[in-house]
């Protein structure tokens, strides 16, 4: 039988160790100082050295050789998790007592102490209290807050790290190369991204994939992606550039190409936050995945979750499928631009006709009462006044039509496009949000209505607005306002809103005949 990579590998001395400098040189130091504390706490996530460094302190403190098929008598390994009776630790009280048979210090390692009862733990804590000047206690968990806060305050604790992906890779390089294992580099990356930070892991998925190829043939990225049925970089990519471009179709595809190639979605998530945490420096638009992903991992409905979160409610509905909604709304929408119109020239008409007829009426009425000595109140009818006060507005400017452009200048000349196409390429989040967003004008402001709170406050932010001020100077029009909304662009027309409901957003367009 062949023995397991990580057991052939595992470090023999503290300065072997690899990716927990921080700890190595601290216990180094005190061994040369003669520093032997009587109880120490490695804690930290699995696979990352602390019961390696836990066996190889109990044989440096005794100035033993270290060697996985010796067992020394004064160096005893408990494992909690069997053995977390309160009579288990009553007896490991009493054992403390005897002295070392041959080396200096009895050593206790007690690992996944976390697993002691309540009891267990109180009468732990009365050998730590006091324990012979023989006795040394290494305790090693990965879930330290569950430990009682009296525990820790007796040992000296050191918390250990994940491994750096350079530092895995390199190990696993120096590995393969003394296996004689043929594999690309590539694969060695994937091997290192799918450990976790964890060298246990990554040695034995190395171990596991050593025997795939044939003839001893390199063992490539595609080869390990199909082994381990994990997406390749190409799909992450792709479905990556379909969100930007709001290619909802192409998103649909490329998720059912990942689960029909046989890859677990569960490992797809973990892939694209892998993807995620790596690129968010150069886009920071991919933080809002972070959290729906995490979620997505536990679902029992993942390929549902990871099209919820890909394709946004703010993507503009295709022609298409509004024709295929409702021939209705085609037409309505198909000819509301024309009625404005008309009905805008026939009110603009109708206000200059009132206006020259006010201007008239109120320059008699003022010559009247100039040359008149005595005032004479004329009788009205019941409801006259109140008709005419109805008619007459209060200020002569309000009887004046309305110019749609006089707020913001020649809205007609403005592109949406344009405005978010002057965003800086350095501000790439902020352009997508722009492009997924609908606008219009009002009451002297461009609104801007992003669909839904987090892109909002994107843009809301400093940053943002600096970059959309700076864009619209571009085109222009730095002296326009912008107001950032986290709601969809509603629809005028009551039919278009109900569609609007019905697709989860959108905006109207103008069908040309």
């Amino acid at each position: 039988m062949s023995k397991a990579l990580y057991r052939k590998y595992r470090s023999k001395k503290l300065t072997e160790v690899v990716g927990q400098k921080h700890i190595t040189t601290v216990l180094e130091n005190a061994l040369k100082q003669g520093k032997i504390a009587h109880a120490y706490l490695f804690t930290g996530p699995r696979g990352v050295g602390k019961t390696s460094i836990a066996r190889i302190l109990a044989h440096e403190i005794n100035n033993l050789p270290y060697s996985e098929e010796d067992n020394h008598p004064d160096i005893i390994e408990i494992d909690a998790a069997s053995n977390n009776g309160v009579d288990d630790i009553r007896q490991l009280r009493d054992n403390v007592q005897v002295a070392p048979f041959s080396a200096k210090y009895r050593v206790y390692i007690i690992d996944e102490v976390h697993m002691l009862s309540k009891a267990a733990f109180n009468a732990l804590l009365k050998t730590l209290e006091d324990p012979p000047e023989h006795a040394v206690f290494i305790l090693a968990t990965t879930d330290a807050h569950k430990l009682p806060a009296t525990i820790i305050s007796r040992t000296q604790r050191f918390v250990f790290r994940f491994i750096s992906k350079e530092d895995v890779c390199k190990h696993l390089e120096f590995i393969a190369k003394n296996e004689k294992i043929k594999i690309s580099k590539e694969a060695i990356e994937i091997i290192a991204e799918r450990g976790e930070g964890s060298f246990r892991d990554s040695i034995s998925l190395l171990d596991q994939i050593s025997s795939i190829s044939k003839d001893g043939e390199e063992i490539t990225a595609k080869l390990l992606e199909e082994t381990l049925g994990l997406a390749s970089k190409t799909q992450i990519n792709t479905l990556i550039s379909a969100f930007e471009n709001q290619n909802s179709n192409e998103i649909l595809q490329i998720v059912r190409d990942v689960r029909n190639s046989g890859v677990d979605l569960k490992n797809f998530a973990s892939q694209l936050l892998n993807f995620i945490t790596e690129n968010i420096g150069t886009k920071p638009y991919l933080s809002q995945f972070l959290i729906p992903l995490t979620r997505a991992e536990k679902s029992n409905f993942i390929e549902m979750e990871l099209l919820s979160i890909f394709i946004q409610p703010s993507f503009i509905p295709q022609l298409s499928i509004v024709q295929n909604i409702s021939p209705q709304v085609q037409q309505k929408t198909a000819l509301k631009p024309k009625i404005k119109n008309q009905k805008t020239a026939e009110i603009s008409k109708s206000k200059s006709e009132n206006k020259t007829e006010l201007q008239k009426e109120t320059f008699e009425t003022s010559q009247k009462n100039e040359n008149s000595e005595d005032k004479i109140e004329i009788p009205q009818k019941a409801g006259e006044n109140k008709s005419l006060k109805s008619e007459i507005p209060e200020n002569l400017s309000e009887a004046q039509p309305k110019n749609e452009n006089q707020d913001l200048g020649d809205k007609k000349e403005f592109k949406w496009a344009d405005f978010w196409g002057a965003i800086d390429e350095s501000d790439k989040g902020i352009q997508t949000i722009l492009k997924q967003s609908g606008y219009i004008f009002e009451n002297g402001k461009i609104k801007i209505y992003t669909g839904g709170a987090f892109k909002q406050k994107q843009l809301e932010k400093a940053k943002a607005q600096a970059s959309m001020g700076k864009a619209l100077r571009k085109i222009n029009a730095g002296s326009w306002v912008i107001e950032v909304l986290g709601v969809a662009k509603p629809a005028s027309d009551p039919a278009i809103a109900s569609v609007q409901d019905l697709m989860g957003g959108g905006e109207m367009v103008k069908i040309d005949e």
